[in-house]
């Protein structure tokens, strides 16, 4: 199985997705309707509603969001759930205050990289779905840190996360992994 990722450094693709009033928005920047904003974006894939672990983390996410904020990141998660299936989730407990996105397409999670699941049987969900990712995006629209997991236990951890990201925009740490294949 051949699985493209994205490189270092490249432009974030645009992706259109709907947000919580059904209106269609990027996925970089949710709030704008540019790709580069003047903003750094960070954008987390979720597998979906049927997902225990995505709820503790993006609900432990929301733990971090002023930090996130004093660092001038626009945070927005996503998944390709359904709005009724977000509205799922709401219900089983998430409570987060960052844009929440929905209806991430095959050809979308392929061009992000993304490893993707069937589901197990249909009590799980009604689609495939996408293993956790992690992008940020700096504001010009490159794609400076990538994390992609292929099973749902596998996310970084928010607290090292985060607090590299402060390391990482106190000393203007360059962008990593950018050695040619």
């Amino acid at each position: 199985m051949q699985n493209t990722k994205l490189s270092a450094g490249e432009k974030f693709p645009l992706i259109q997705l709907t947000n919580s009033t059904g209106t269609k928005v990027n996925l970089v920047n949710a709030q704008q309707s540019e790709n580069a904003t003047g903003r750094w974006s960070l954008i987390i894939i979720y597998r979906g509603y049927h997902c225990p672990i995505c709820l503790k983390y993006l609900n432990n996410l929301e733990t971090y969001s002023k930090r996130l904020q004093a660092l001038q990141i626009d945070l927005s998660v996503a998944s390709a759930d359904t709005p009724e299936q977000l509205n799922k989730m709401k219900e089983k407990g998430l409570q987060i205050t960052c844009p929440i996105l929905t209806g991430l397409t095959l050809a979308q999670m392929k061009l992000l990289g993304l490893y993707i699941s069937d589901p197990m049987n249909e009590s799980e969900t009604d689609h495939p779905f996408p293993e956790p990712g992690l992008f940020l995006i700096n504001p010009d629209g490159e794609t400076i840190m990538i994390d992609i997991a292929n099973a749902p236990f596998i996310r970084p951890d928010l607290e090292q996360l985060v607090s590299g990201l402060e390391f990482s925009f106190s000393k203007n740490y360059p962008v990593r992994g950018t050695h040619p294949y």
